[in-house]
Parts: C-alpha cells; sequence; structure tokens
C-alpha cells in the first residue's frame, strides 16, 4: 500500500526542491556592453572619416526570461570596439557623422537547458554615406558562441555569458570588415 504524505509534510519536501531549482536557473542578468567588445581586435586599415553608430532590434532583459541584449548596450559596444581599433577616426553622437552604422540584431537562437549553450546570433550591417545617403555596404554577419559548465555554474549566467560571446564575435567580424572597404 502507497504511503500519503499528509499536506503540510508534503510541503515541507517540497521546500529544498524548489530552492535547488531556484540555484541552478536563479534570474537572467542583462548582456553588458563591455562583454560584447572584442579584446584584441586589430583591423587591417584606419579610415580617416567619423561614423555615427546606431542598433536596432534589440530588447531588455526580464528577470525571469532569458538575457536579451540591449539596443543602447550594443550601441556602446560597437562605439567602444570602433574607439579601440579606431576603425573610423571618432565616433560621433546622432546623425553627425561622415557615416552612419546601423547595426539591427535580426536573430538570436538561445537554447532552453543543457550544459553547455550555444548562442547563435545574427545581425545586418548598414554603413551609409551620410552627405548623400548612398548605402555603401551592407551584410548580414552570423556569429556564435559557446559557453559550457566550466565556465558558469548557474545555467541563467552560462546563457548570458554565449549571448555576449555571440554578439563580440559578431562586433569583431563586422569591423573587420568594415577595415577593409575602400571609403
Amino acid at each position: 500500500m502507497k504511503k500519503i504524505l499528509p499536506f503540510p509534510a508534503a510541503r515541507l519536501l517540497a521546500i529544498p526542491v524548489v530552492a535547488t531549482l531556484l540555484a541552478l536557473g536563479g534570474c537572467a542578468s542583462p548582456v553588458t556592453y563591455q562583454a560584447m567588445v572584442p579584446v584584441t581586435l586589430k583591423v587591417s586599415q584606419q579610415h580617416p572619416q567619423s561614423v555615427s553608430v546606431a542598433a536596432l532590434g534589440g530588447s531588455g532583459t526580464v528577470s525571469m526570461g532569458k538575457s536579451q541584449i540591449d539596443n543602447a548596450e550594443l550601441a556602446k559596444a560597437v562605439t567602444e570596439a570602433i574607439n579601440q581599433t579606431k576603425t573610423f577616426s571618432r565616433v560621433v553622437p546622432g546623425k553627425g557623422g561622415d557615416y552612419l552604422l546601423t547595426v539591427n540584431i535580426v536573430n538570436v537562437v538561445q537554447p532552453n537547458f543543457g550544459f553547455s549553450f550555444t548562442v547563435g546570433l545574427e545581425m545586418g550591417w548598414t554603413l551609409i554615406r551620410a552627405s548623400d545617403g548612398s548605402k555603401v555596404w551592407q551584410e548580414a554577419i552570423k556569429s556564435e558562441h559557446t559557453a559550457g559548465a566550466t565556465d558558469a555554474f548557474a545555467g541563467t549566467t552560462r546563457l548570458r555569458l554565449a549571448t555576449e560571446g555571440a554578439a563580440r564575435n559578431n562586433v569583431e567580424q563586422g569591423l573587420r570588415k568594415i577595415a577593409e572597404l575602400k571609403l
């Protein structure tokens, strides 16, 4: 015969289970611009013109959701990477640069669970000459990054690290391609 626990005892047994699940899952933390800036990026050419940067397609992170890439954080990451590499002479706020660089998050593929999280990211990069509005370059760039259990214990942290890594790889690819352009 199956022994049925009284209702209060069943609640007490559920507490450690719920606490363990919360500790393993945790709340999602937002992706930061610092983590999306490539660390050792060297570009083949530095353009003497200025550029303005805009980011689209991102969204904010909600605590019980998945880590997301915010537009403002992505724009800061691209700006910081341009400043560090001198891909352009300077970044001008707003639309006052010689060129306008728009980075649009098209698709983010994030896993729901696992020991290793691989995030896939596609961003559309568009460079427009401000003086006449002509499109100088446009390309969809795909990137990915994997964060494993050795990178972080909590799944939400692994997901954030994988998302930041995919964005960092995308920024690196985008700036390398821009550096190769004849402006």
